[in-house]
């Protein structure tokens, strides 16, 4: 198929009910929000507490890279999680693994709370968040691909993209949930934040955790999954049949996810060390700042699903693209000039374009470019294995290229753009997709 072809006409997919409709939206919604929420608090201790609790000894610029490489370590576990629940969601089903998944995630993060401190019991420390932050990885690697695939499935066609949106709207809520837990956690006192007030943050995620399982275990599976089960008499096997049959798609969705998850983590992590370390900006302000731009960014993510069920994925997704190559300098000029209102408006727009409002639309972009047969497991490796070399180095990078530029930004900049240029490529060769008939096998980019 060419890559301008129109969609599929004539969707034949089997239409659920409005109260399945409103479970999997809630579903989805809550159970990226505690995906978010987990990352959040995590890079936020990274940049704020972490290098001292459990990296102390060394310069403040060694301690944060260290506390940078643990959280890489999470999306390096990413790709590992996706292959292993992804199979499982393609041959048991989408709620399973998205139950699984989320009890996995909720008591990794719960245990980060209850570590012990380099001071407490030395290199045991480091080692034990790095097995947390592993166990985190390995449960988020098939959450939002689990969530995006079972909402664009549920979707009646003319509505996919606003639906499988509220999967980001989640990871806003999450996002923002997760500034909310910081602010209050720094009107401790100093020495209170630093001894115990850390972990509350952690420990907070008990909540969140509940009511998805709670959300999840109500959940239908997708209309489209249990036509396929019923139809299919041999187990499948999809993460091969993935790289046998659907390695178009599966590149693909890789490069297009690679830019935005790359300026997405920058603006959620690697800028709020920068803002305290390099500008000078109060500490205090960035979870504030974070709040703001996630609550935009949620609004944001559902705006541009449905400006995508009106005039496509591709043409959405290209114009947020083409603004994110342009946009990362202006970004660190205003963000130097250390005012206020130039921060907030830079972390917004990373937000609403980077962080929420283009993966809002990939939400059910990616899905429909892939057959019935493996589309979890698509999505899934996809994603992955670009966040882990996108999002998941990205802070890391970021502070390796200032530190070694003598504090120039320049560089973060150019491979801010760069990123965004080649997945802006991806999208320009990738079809459009919106309404295609989700029951058929064959993929989006082609005749198998």
């Amino acid at each position: 198929m060419d890559s301008t072809a129109a969609p599929e006409s004539a969707p034949a997919q089997p239409q659920p009910d409005q109260r399945s409709v409103r479970r999997a939206a809630w579903a989805g919604l809550i159970g990226t929000a505690l995906e978010q929420y987990d990352f959040v608090i995590y890079g936020t201790a990274s940049a704020l507490v972490f290098s001292e609790l459990f990296f102390p000894g060394i310069s403040p610029a060694a301690g944060l890279l260290a506390s940078f490489s643990t959280y890489a370590v999470g999306f390096a576990a990413r790709p590992l999680g996706g292959l292993i629940f992804s199979r499982l969601g393609d041959r048991l089903g989408r709620k399973w693994v998205l139950v699984a998944t989320l009890l996995l995630m909720g008591g990794s993060t719960l245990a980060i709370g209850l570590l012990p401190t380099f001071d407490q019991v030395g290199l045991l420390a480091p080692v034990l968040l790095l097995l947390c932050r592993c166990l985190q990885g390995l449960g988020a690697g098939a959450e939002q691909a689990g969530g995006a695939t079972l909402l664009t499935e549920t979707a009646a066609p003319g509505r996919r993209g606003r639906l499988a949106a509220l999967v980001m709207t989640g990871a806003a809520l999450g996002t923002a949930v997760g500034a909310v837990a910081w602010v209050l956690a720094q009107l401790l006192p100093p020495d209170q934040l630093m001894s115990w007030g850390w972990r509350l943050v952690f420990a907070s995620s008990l909540f969140v955790t509940v009511a998805a399982l709670v959300l999840r275990r109500r959940l239908a599976e997708s209309p489209v999954f249990q036509e396929l089960r019923e139809q299919e008499a041999e187990p499948r096997r999809p993460v091969a049949e993935v790289f046998r049959r659907g390695r178009r798609p599966l590149l693909l969705v890789f490069l297009m996810n690679l830019g935005v998850s790359t300026q997405s983590y920058t603006y959620q992590v690697f800028m709020a060390s920068y803002l305290v370390s390099s500008v000078g900006v109060d500490a205090d302000l960035v979870p504030k700042v974070l709040l703001v731009g996630a609550l935009c960014g949620g609004v944001a993510a559902f705006g541009f699903g449905r400006l995508s069920d009106r005039f496509g994925r591709r043409p959405v997704s290209g114009l947020i693209f083409a603004a994110l190559v342009l946009l990362p300098g202006p970004s660190f000029i205003a963000l130097n000039t250390g005012s206020t209102a130039a921060v907030v408006v830079v972390v917004v727009l990373g937000f609403v374009l980077a962080c929420h409002g283009l993966v809002g639309v990939q939400m059910s972009y990616f899905p429909e470019l892939f057959g019935t047969r493996y589309r979890y497991a698509g999505v899934t490796l996809g994603r992955e294995f670009s966040s882990m070399l996108g999002g998941g180095i990205a802070p890391l990078v970021c502070t390796a290229l200032v530190a070694a530029f003598a504090g120039s930004w320049i560089p973060v900049a150019v491979y801010m753009s760069v990123a965004a240029l080649v997945s802006g490529f991806a999208t320009w060769l990738a079809p459009e997709t919106r309404d295609r008939d989700l029951t058929t096998g064959r993929d989006a980019t082609g005749e198998r």
